[in-house]
């Protein structure tokens, strides 16, 4: 079918999360036939009996009209993916989909994160997974999976290369409440979604010590430099990230903690160790992974990201949270536009 004439009925969304159950209730509220894949048994299970999800949504109620499913292959009747499984498990989930995905199905790449071992973005994961020519998109933004899930007002950017394709996404997932806004800045898109949870762990760490609102917003604007530097050496475009990918996402999340990652940092912040934090949650606070990725990346492309290279010393290298602070506080005066 050509892509102009594309409707997307049927969405699957890969990942029983917080975010993947968000997003189910998105489409369903869209209007389309929607069916949600969870890995463990036990939550789709749990999701059929209850009509909730519990264990990473509590509270909110799930429609009867939302199906819900633990095999891949119930997939492959979907006229589009939704790929919201955490970033670094995103490259085997793909490669476990490949055999049920519809040919020419587009899949939306909801996972904000960078890889770990490659420093590959998302959409480079999901290519290497993936039969070739499969069409991409990235869906990101500010948005909180509870709210969504409640039908609160959100906006979010869908980015894709294909413009017929992109604008047949927006239609089938956008609604009131809903609303998606088209680029074609795929990259932008992504490094925004994923350096502002390193740069949300700092402010957590900024709320937890009680340096007050004035030092949390120096790290917003500093650390928004610190991904426009890294976005532009890979090619993205400068408005992009002032968009809502990028300073909106940024913003929120570093500006409540509902946040996974601004209460993570907060809880560094009073003297909490990350194992203890770790192993009080089943949610993903992606940028404990994201921070090692982004600053080993920028290292390779050049690109100085001091406030993310301080969060992947505190998680990852045993630095102390007072001696990184002091040496973010000593480095020298320099010109704010650089």
């Amino acid at each position: 079918m050509a892509a102009e004439a594309r409707s997307f009925t049927r969405i699957g969304v890969v990942g029983g999360g917080a975010w993947g159950t968000a997003l189910a209730l998105a489409a369903l509220r869209a209007g389309r036939d929607t069916l949600l894949w969870a890995r463990e048994p036990a939550v789709v299970e749990a999701i059929r009996r209850d009509r909730e999800n519990r264990d990473y949504l509590p509270g909110v109620p799930l429609p009867a009209g939302l199906a819900v499913t633990s095999d891949l292959a119930d997939l492959a009747g979907c006229d589009a993916l939704l790929l919201v499984t955490p970033a670094q498990h995103l490259r085997p989930a793909c490669a476990a989909l490949a055999p049920h995905l519809k040919p020419g199905a587009p899949t939306v790449i909801c996972a904000k994160g960078i890889e770990i071992d490659t420093q590959a973005l998302m959409h480079e994961a999901v290519e290497a997974a993936l039969p070739a020519g499969t069409p991409l998109a990235i869906l990101s933004g500010p948005t909180f999976a509870a709210e969504v899930a409640r039908g609160l007002p959100t906006a979010v950017t869908l980015a894709c290369r294909d413009a017929a394709i992109g604008t047949a996404l927006v239609e089938a997932l956008g609604s009131r409440t809903f609303r998606p806004y088209l680029t074609d800045d795929v990259v932008g898109a992504q490094i925004g979604g994923a350096v502002k949870n390193v740069l949300a762990i700092a402010c957590g760490v900024v709320e937890g010590r009680k340096f007050g609102d004035n030092a949390r917003a120096a790290l917003i604007t500093r650390g928004l430099a610190e991904i426009t530097r890294l976005a532009l050496r890979l090619g993205a475009r400068p408005e992009t990230l002032m968009g809502l990918s990028g300073l909106g996402d940024l913003t929120l999340t570093c500006s409540s903690l509902q946040s996974r990652n601004m209460s993570l940092g907060a809880a560094l912040g009073q003297g909490r160790t990350l194992d203890e934090v770790l192993g009080e949650r089943r949610s993903v606070a992606e940028g404990v992974w994201t921070a090692r990725a982004v600053v080993a990346l920028a290292a390779r492309l050049g690109v100085e990201m001091p406030i993310c290279a301080a969060v992947d010393a505190i998680l990852n290298r045993g630095a102390s949270v007072d001696e990184t602070i002091q040496g973010l506080l000593a480095r020298p005066f320099r010109e704010e536009a650089v």
